[in-house]
């Protein structure tokens, strides 16, 4: 059964903590997934939450800490002495606890490291925390079952009881020369069905996807993807096999650069949730609205420069929403569309002139549609003059719209920059600006005689 929770079922939490009721507390969280446990201490307060997680087993408090929220966790660890972190480190995978330990003092770290009952795992942490954020090292745990190409099947069969002890999934049995280079895997099936005297040399597949230390996340992400990998090896230059990244961490990549993305395209400066407090939140909006408003008080300069037109025809002022709300439209489409084909590495890019062929041709037919449909509307209202005007006004900044929205965001890429920032507000504002100006320019030239 799904657990939900309620304020009821956390009021009654909170008061078990208040009256330190242990019995109880342990009784409820037996009943529930770590998962769920996890829902519950963020609602807590800080100090109730270290309470309550330190009365849980710590093989239940280890994953529990693993999956929090990074900023929860590292507010609630700051409770924690060093002596009460280690004995959650001992059960974590290598790279959950690295991704721990990143978060805390170099002091905190390193006597938490020192604490470590499990001498191996102090070792693997050791070896995992030179990586720099963001490359495969980082996210790979050192947990693995690695067999010699040499053995038997039999003596596999014993070496991997032993090793899986420590490993929490066993998705391959990776394969090694004698001095620890990656040769291939072996299937659990094979080893199952293989005669026991049979070589693990006879029965591995060399064909076998791996990656450096040094790949960057994403690029490990897209192998995995394309592969349908659940596990995928990490060698260093010398192919020596140094550990593995599991799907799990994957995901949570994958997850991460969305959720960035869609802040970014929102116009959120950096991550934000909705129980931020007031000024977190604020902050964080701030600086896209105020260059949104720096962008709209141009385009008010430049609709105040074309007093004369709107003076003469005032149907004018009425086509200024549909021309900035189009334009702004086109571009966020566009440049969406473009930062998919930038997330694609396969090496089948298209050339620069051939997108912007194909966007010109699209731009086309959605600019005529659109403005025969708003030309249309002048005559409804009983302004046939501006039917010209307003079509010709539509069909110009489609075009200009497009244009920004493909050029813009390979121009970012090109120079290094997070090409996502093209997107929302900025593109949004270029656009309102840039419609504007061509409309009325269109206006005053095409009804210069009026």
């Amino acid at each position: 059964m799904t657990f939900e929770l309620t304020k009821d079922y956390l009021d009654t939490i909170q008061a078990a903590i208040d009256a330190e009721d242990d019995a109880l507390l342990r009784t409820e969280m037996e009943e529930l997934y770590p998962a769920d446990i996890s829902g519950i201490l963020d609602e807590l307060a800080p100090e109730s939450a270290h309470y309550l997680l330190s009365l849980l087993d710590k093989t239940v408090g280890a994953e529990i800490l693993a999956n929090l929220d990074q900023s929860e966790r590292t507010t609630l660890l700051k409770l924690f002495t060093s002596a009460e972190i280690a004995p959650f480190i001992n059960q974590m995978d290598s790279d959950d606890a690295v991704d721990v330990l990143n978060q805390q003092p170099i002091q905190v770290r390193e006597e938490v490291i020192g604490l470590l009952e499990d001498r191996e795992q102090a070792r693997f942490i050791l070896d995992l925390l030179h990586y720099e954020d963001g490359v495969a090292g980082s996210l790979m745990q050192k947990e693995l079952i690695r067999i010699n190409v040499n053995l038997t099947v039999n003596a596999c069969i014993e070496e991997i009881r032993q090793q899986a002890e420590d490993v929490e999934n066993v998705y391959a049995v990776y394969v090694v020369d004698d001095v620890g280079k990656l040769l291939g895997l072996v299937s659990l099936k094979k080893i199952v069905l293989a005669r026991k005297n049979a070589k693990i040399a006879d029965i591995y597949d060399d064909d076998i996807v791996f990656v450096e230390t040094y790949r960057p996340v994403d690029e490990v992400a897209e192998v995995m993807q394309k592969y349908d990998l659940d596990a995928i090896p990490v060698v260093n230059v010398q192919q020596r096999l140094l550990g593995r990244i599991t799907i799990d961490d994957v995901v949570d990549v994958i997850t991460e650069q969305a959720e960035e993305d869609i802040q970014v395209i929102s116009g959120l400066s950096g991550e934000v949730e909705e129980d931020d407090n007031i000024w977190r939140r604020s902050k964080v909006q701030l600086p896209w609205l105020v260059a949104g408003a720096v962008g709209s008080l141009m385009a008010a300069t430049v609709i105040n420069g074309f007093q004369s037109e709107l003076g003469k025809i005032a149907a004018l002022a009425a086509f200024i929403p549909i021309i900035g709300s189009t334009g702004g439209n086109v571009g966020i489409q566009t440049s969406s569309l473009i930062l998919q084909s930038l997330a694609d590495t396969s090496g089948l890019s298209t050339t620069l002139g051939r997108r912007l062929l194909r966007t010109l041709m699209v731009a086309v037919i959605n600019g005529l549609v659109v403005g025969l449909i708003a030309g249309t509307y002048t005559f409804i209202i009983g302004e046939p003059r501006l039917f010209f005007v307003v079509a010709t006004s539509l069909l110009a900044v489609v075009l200009l719209a497009s244009f920004m929205g493909t050029v813009t965001p390979l121009l970012l890429n090109k120079v290094g920059i997070n090409p996502a920032v093209a997107s929302g507000p900025f593109i949004t504002t270029a656009n309102d600006l840039i419609g504007i100006g061509v409309y009325f320019m269109i206006a005053q030239w095409l009804l210069a005689e009026v």
